[in-house]
């Protein structure tokens, strides 16, 4: 008697199970195809956010870091410390070339006023030369005369011409002497502008010495949150070298949602979207269409498909939505780049 009481209790449970099963297909049913008939969906989908590189700008030997795994960090905060001896060195060796050049500048100032007296002297000096040029011009015209008018030997006059070209021969020599002078302060002068080159030279390679040292010490160039640590202290790292990834918290994310080629005839800029984030179920959140990609996701592949080849599959490809998330920035914090999601659109 207790059996079959017992087997009766047993097949009514299980025909409610069953009842209750079938009311749970059902109801998964209606509302799998209700979706389906009144929204495009795919949970090909991803949240996306930028991922901004901090990059070296200097190489060296890292001193120290100052942040761990996932830390959020504020703009300005120190992130990693590169050794700066040698740098260091570098400045002073770039100090001590500009004072180098620096010291020959009244050296030459010396040399130039110099140059200047002596090109006085030596225009003086032809004064005086041209002088008595001119007066032994005359003293050979007048002797010309008596020698014409046979009125002194001619020994005299030679010796009268003799004495007009030694004077005009000193009187050219003193002219070249004055041209190889300011020749020269040319040259005094053309090194001053040289030097002084140079010198511009020696303090923009003092700047460049200051910012190396500057960028010796890397910070956080806004506020967010930084990712996994790859590096370690006492590493050597190269100009250039990504050293982590920050996620910038005032930047906006958005969900790349890859659709079915089929399903996008009725997609438009601006279209409202649902999105269901699969970290956070039973939460909904809201978008609009913000573009639509050129090309299908497979094009931007390193090997993207040819059909070209004889031997062709026809697969259904996938269009790559931009979908631009409308909630407040409070509530878009919670989002994490790389999480799934699923995405429904309206067909209407």
């Amino acid at each position: 008697m207790n059996k079959n009481k017992t087997d009766r209790i047993i097949v009514v449970i299980t025909q409610w199970l069953g009842i209750l099963l079938l009311i749970v297909i059902i109801v998964w049913a209606v509302l799998h195809f209700w979706k389906g008939y009144w929204y495009e969906q795919t949970n090909d989908a991803q949240i996306e956010a930028y991922l901004s590189p901090i990059n070296a700008k200097v190489g060296g030997y890292i001193s120290k870091i100052y942040y761990q795994d996932n830390q959020e960090v504020h703009k300005g905060d120190t992130l990693v410390r590169i050794e700066r001896d040698e740098y260091d060195l570098k400045k002073e060796t770039a100090l001590a070339e500009l004072a180098t050049s620096e010291a020959k500048l009244p050296i030459l100032g010396a040399s130039e006023q110099t140059q200047i007296k002596n090109i006085d002297v030596i225009k003086a000096h032809i004064l005086g030369i041209k002088a008595k040029l001119d007066q032994q011009q005359k003293e050979y015209e007048r002797y010309k005369n008596l020698l014409a008018d046979e009125s002194t030997t001619q020994q005299k006059f030679d010796n009268v011409h003799t004495s007009l070209l030694t004077n005009q021969s000193d009187y050219e020599e003193t002219l070249a002497s004055l041209r190889v002078a300011e020749s020269k302060l040319n040259d005094i002068q053309a090194q001053r502008l040289a030097i002084n080159a140079e010198i511009k030279v020696k303090q923009a390679s003092i700047e460049r010495q200051d910012l190396d040292i500057r960028y010796t010490v890397i910070t956080a160039p806004f506020d967010g949150k930084i990712g996994k640590k790859t590096i370690q202290e006492g590493q050597l790292i190269q100009p250039g070298q990504t050293l982590a990834f920050l996620v910038n918290k005032s930047q906006e994310k958005w969900v790349v949602a890859n659709f079915k080629e089929t399903q996008i005839k009725t997609f438009k800029i601006g279209q409202k979207v649902n999105i269901e984030v699969d970290a956070f179920p039973g939460e909904t959140f809201s978008g609009v269409i913000e573009s639509l990609s050129p090309t299908t996701g497979s094009r931007y592949s390193l090997l993207p498909p040819d059909n070209a080849t004889g031997n062709f599959v026809k697969v259904i490809q996938r269009i790559p939505v931009r979908i631009k998330l409308t909630e407040a920035k409070e509530k878009l914090s919670e989002l994490s780049a790389g999480m799934n999601a699923n995405v429904y659109i309206n067909k209407n």
